[in-house]
């Protein structure tokens, strides 16, 4: 911030899968935190969605679902934007150019792009591929300088970097180079596998636990939950730096609860079932606000339609603005 002026901060989600406590504690919370610091732009961020296979029927219901849950959450349109991607045609119109000064390598390297083709191998296309350039244009084209993103995004936000970079030096300085933003929570993990991160797009189904997950289905997959491999039986001590589910009631439970798992689980005072029935108390308190939020806002889905107008239109005025600048910088434009 200089001059009383704040900076831009851009991020979004993509509308596929169910949003999940991962998103949530990685992103989303990490975003209210900002909202008097920064003009915040948030983004459903739809063309994304279509790069891997999707329900054109079920894609509008679910672009609502997400603003919805955005609303839900805690983010105000009335002091962040927050509008639908597809909206502003300038995001498709930047990503071009910016696709035209982006080298065959760097794109190549990018470590999503090979995860989502072993998992869609079926549907390896042009559009998956080139994806982090629209994810560049993104936040180019508002000139963000800080993105809000897990540790698995870090990747595109340091080739949006680079692709600022590369135009600055071609036509003259234009685009600040965006930074990463990260949140403590920035990596929530698998609930069935800890080695990996937990995925809206994950096939098992008991992996995470979505912001709409029912009370007993919480019971029911925090009771299957991996936890520290050390604690084979109830009277084997434990380590909880170790195990998963601790990492979930430093983002949850009380000060209080937090310490006693602690000890307790180190002198096998605590058995992880216990432990698990008190982590899924405390995530039901979290959810059920947010789930309440998300059902008021649905029921009164032209409420919502209005909130993602009213936000292209202040998004739209930035994006114009800038698309004539880099028209004219690059002699498209006199």
């Amino acid at each position: 911030m200089s001059n009383g002026v704040k900076n831009y901060l851009f991020s979004g989600i993509r509308p596929t899968g169910e949003l999940h406590i991962g998103n949530y504690f990685g992103a989303i919370v990490n975003w209210i935190k900002l909202k008097d610091k920064y003009n915040c732009i948030y983004c459903v961020v739809d063309y994304h969605a279509i790069t891997t296979p999707f329900d054109p029927k079920k894609l509008k219901e679910v672009i609502l679902e997400t603003a919805a849950l955005y609303v839900a959450c805690g983010i105000d349109p009335e002091k962040s934007i927050l509008f639908r991607q597809s909206d502003i045609k300038e995001h498709t119109e930047l990503a071009w150019i910016l696709g035209c000064l982006t080298s065959f390598g760097d794109l190549k390297r990018m470590t999503q792009f090979k995860e989502k083709s072993l998992e869609h191998p079926e549907a390896i296309n042009a559009g998956l591929f080139n994806y982090p350039v629209l994810m560049a244009a993104d936040i180019l084209l508002y000139k963000a300088l800080y993105v809000p993103v897990g540790q698995d995004q870090i990747q595109h936000v340091e080739l949006a970097r680079t692709i600022a970079r590369i135009f600055n030096k071609k036509f003259g300085f234009y685009f600040p180079e965006p930074q990463v933003v990260l949140s403590e929570g920035a990596k929530i993990m698998s609930l069935t596998n800890p080695e990996k991160k937990m995925s809206k797009s994950a096939t098992d189904e008991n992996s995470y636990i979505s912001l709409d997950e029912k009370e007993k289905d919480i019971y029911k997959k925090l009771a299957k939950a991996v936890t520290d491999p050390a604690r084979k039986r109830r009277n084997d001590p434990g380590n909880p730096d170790k195990c998963n589910i601790f990492k979930l009631h430093q983002l949850v439970s009380s000060g209080k609860e937090i310490g006693y798992i602690n000890l307790e689980c180190r002198r096998a005072g605590i058995g992880c079932l216990d432990c698990k029935k008190i982590l899924a108390n405390n995530l039901i308190k979290v959810l059920k606000p947010i789930q309440e939020n998300k059902n008021k806002l649905l029921k009164n889905p032209k409420k919502l339609e209005k909130i993602l107008e009213k936000g292209a239109k202040k998004a739209h005025k930035i994006a114009q603005k800038t698309m004539t600048e880099v028209k004219e910088k690059i002699g498209l434009k006199l």
